[in-house]
């Protein structure tokens, strides 16, 4: 089975990474095309697939093609690649609000295609992407696909209908967690804490945190009664971020990115 990448990106490095350090896939599996020659290089240095300057030499080889170029240059590959796709390929896509529809318009005719959307922490093998499956996609393909997006992370099928709102709280949340994290580490280092150590416990506490939730299945209110001593420090700051709006503020935020992702 070969597996292309038309686009070398983050997102990009991070399903080849995370393919390749499983054992999904070797190196000679793996194909991918990017604009520059530093990028090609660069990830043929890395991992050693090979790498080329033409979208469609990829397009034409791979069993599993995956669109990872940003949304706003489809309309310009996609027309470039569409004859030498395989009618048994099948397209995986990742790039942000374009819909399985507007893929087969674009290329044409009828596909095999999966749209996925994957977030940042996939560079370190712990994303989180949610995806979806035109009417052609095989149940073996389906399972293929999915195999392939937990080699980085979690993966969940869900509706197409909900990817604008899969965007705002897992797509875009990495951006909303790492500002959390900062205030955080602004808050000790205006308590006298040396910002290196700051934002290590930041990091160590949001990173504990989550995962205290996903291996125990309490409720996230329920873990936070735990915290919370009566009389204590942490209600006192439980206190602040309610008389301040902090559930409001992020919902909103959560709420602003689902419109925007509706309107790409």
């Amino acid at each position: 089975m070969k597996i292309g990448f038309i686009g070398l990106g983050n997102m990009a490095k991070a399903m080849i990474g995370g393919m390749l350090e499983t054992g999904i896939a070797t190196k000679e599996d793996i194909i991918g095309s990017a604009k520059t020659q530093a990028t090609r290089d660069a990830v043929c240095a890395k991992w050693g697939i090979e790498t080329f300057a033409d979208n469609r030499l990829v397009a034409g080889c791979a069993d599993v093609l995956v669109l990872a170029v940003k949304p706003q240059f489809f309309a310009e590959v996609l027309p470039e690649i569409k004859e030498e796709i395989k009618k048994d390929t099948l397209i995986l896509s990742i790039a942000a609000g374009k819909s399985t529809e507007e893929i087969e318009k674009l290329l044409g005719k009828k596909y095999r295609i999966a749209r996925c959307m994957p977030n940042t922490p996939a560079l370190v093998g712990e994303g989180c992407s949610a995806v979806c499956f035109n009417e052609e996609v095989s149940a073996k393909e389906k399972e293929l696909c999915m195999k392939l997006l937990g080699s980085f992370g979690m993966a969940e099928e869900i509706p197409e209908k909900l990817f604008d709102a899969f965007t705002g709280i897992s797509g875009s949340s990495p951006a909303f967690v790492f500002m959390f994290m900062e205030a955080l580490a602004d808050g000790g280092v205006a308590a006298g804490l040396p910002r290196k150590q700051a934002y290590a416990f930041a990091a160590q506490a949001v990173m504990g945190s989550a995962k205290l939730m996903l291996e125990t299945g309490k409720h996230p209110g329920e873990l936070k009664d735990m915290v919370c001593s009566p009389g204590g420090t942490t209600i006192e700051g439980v206190h602040v971020l309610e008389e301040k709006g902090l559930r409001g503020i992020v919902m909103d935020a959560v709420k602003a990115t689902v419109e925007k992702s509706k309107n790409m």
